[in-house]
């Protein structure tokens, strides 16, 4: 039997290798999406089969199954296309090991399943952190990465069920060691929690110098300007206003980017600029300027949200990636937004026009004449919430921008008439 097992896994692993993925390509060829999830649940449902006919736990083939689906390339694909079965299975799988725990165990010993679930939670967490430190994770990242992993893991059950039914173990820690599963589950959020309201906050908030490879605590600051996400926006607008002996606070919770900009010698906060209490840190109460520069939208809408709410008295300059966000970004009371793609766009629309043979100024002039319009009829868009309304005023205000171009084209022309004429 010891040969049939190890045979079948590797059967599973070279088939995974040489056959599934080619397989995986021509569905991918096809465009079906219900192809990838009909491929990905025979997979698991097979290789299930397979482990039970070797004298295995079918739920050790749909481990492996998962494990060859999470190795394949279109591993995203096929996370979206199993995606609206995971909750139900999930709901299934709670339910069934809800079921099999002895709750009247659980009430008659007390204290031994408290301590038994305490001491795994803390054996466990404190073997991760060490192995956190082995491989240099941040203090930040291995207190999260130690709890959220304290657990101990679903596929305990399958090895506990497994080990019941071949007389390994005895019912009773069986039953034990199932509700002990159960709980330290149960626990994680409330670590979690813990970790987040307890541990992080004297350890998100921290400073770099580009020097010192540990993070301290945050020290209080008072410059003029904050901005609060340090990527390449963030970064060419820090670089610009130091060069103009602007003092700038920075903010940053990518811990990579952090560690960049240090070596660079950059001095940069570590945390996430959401978080009120940090800003006040980081001198919110007496800066005037925010600059909104963080990639995410949802966090830079809440951003605002918590600035507008503590520090209403700070200029709020908010980085917008489309028209549709800055929509939102207007309706939240912000005055000054800057559109990512606008000002490129337009830099490549002159270009293209001194390619074409116009003049130079004549280019410039049209890119600023679009943008100041732009800009109003952004103003403008931004409070319209029926959908058919929207479209006539879109295009009302192009055929408004039309016209408003060709007359600025005549001028222009004139303009460069006279002057011939003068000269």
């Amino acid at each position: 039997q010891t040969l049939a097992v190890i045979g079948a896994v590797a059967i599973i692993i070279i088939a995974g290798k040489y056959l599934l993925y080619p397989v995986f390509r021509i569905i991918a060829r096809t465009r079906l999406r219900e192809m990838f999830t009909a491929m990905a649940l025979l997979l698991v449902v097979g290789i299930a089969i397979l482990m039970n006919v070797v004298g295995l736990s079918p739920a050790l083939g749909a481990f492996l199954g998962g494990v060859l689906l999470a190795n394949s390339e279109y591993r995203h694909e096929l996370e979206s296309a199993i995606d609206p079965f995971k909750g139900l299975l999930l709901g299934l799988f709670f339910m069934t090991v809800g079921s099999t725990i002895d709750f009247g165990l659980i009430m008659e010993q007390p204290g031994r399943m408290a301590g038994l679930v305490f001491g795994v939670i803390l054996l466990k967490a404190l073997v991760l952190f060490v192995l956190g430190k082995i491989f240099h994770l941040r203090n930040a990242q291995n207190t999260i990465f130690s709890l959220s992993l304290a657990q101990i893991g679903e596929f305990a059950f399958v090895l506990l069920g497994f080990s019941f039914t071949e007389g390994i173990i005895s019912n009773e820690v069986n039953a034990v060691m199932t509700a002990v599963v159960a709980i330290s589950m149960a626990f994680t959020p409330l670590i979690l929690m813990l970790n987040e309201k307890l541990i992080l906050p004297g350890l998100c908030a921290v400073s770099t110098d580009g020097k010192d490879s540990n993070y301290n605590d945050v020290q209080e600051e008072e410059n003029p300007v904050i901005i609060a996400g340090y990527g390449h926006f963030g970064n060419t607008v820090g670089r610009f206003l130091q060069t103009h002996n602007v003092p700038v606070t920075v903010l940053d919770n990518d811990s990579d980017n952090v560690d960049f900009l240090r070596k660079v010698g950059l001095k940069v906060y570590f945390g996430d600029a959401t978080r009120h209490d940090l800003l006040e840190i980081a001198g919110a109460n007496k800066a005037e300027i925010l600059v909104v520069a963080i990639g995410d939208e949802e966090k830079r809408m809440l951003l605002i949200e918590t600035v507008k709410k503590h520090f209403p008295h700070l200029h709020m300059l908010v980085r917008a990636r489309n028209r549709n966000e800055a929509y939102d970004q207007m309706n939240a009371g912000m005055m000054h937004i800057y559109r990512e793609t606008l000002d490129t766009s337009l830099r490549l629309g002159v270009d293209a026009l001194k390619i074409l043979g116009h003049k130079r100024h004549e280019a410039v002039r049209a890119a600023k004449t679009f943008f100041i319009h732009d800009e109003k009829t952004l103003k403008y868009l931004s409070s319209i919430r029926n959908s058919e309304e929207y479209i006539v005023a879109v295009r009302e205000k192009m055929q408004e921008l039309d016209m408003l171009m060709k007359a600025d084209r005549e001028e222009f022309l004139e303009e460069a008439t006279a002057e011939e004429e003068h000269g």
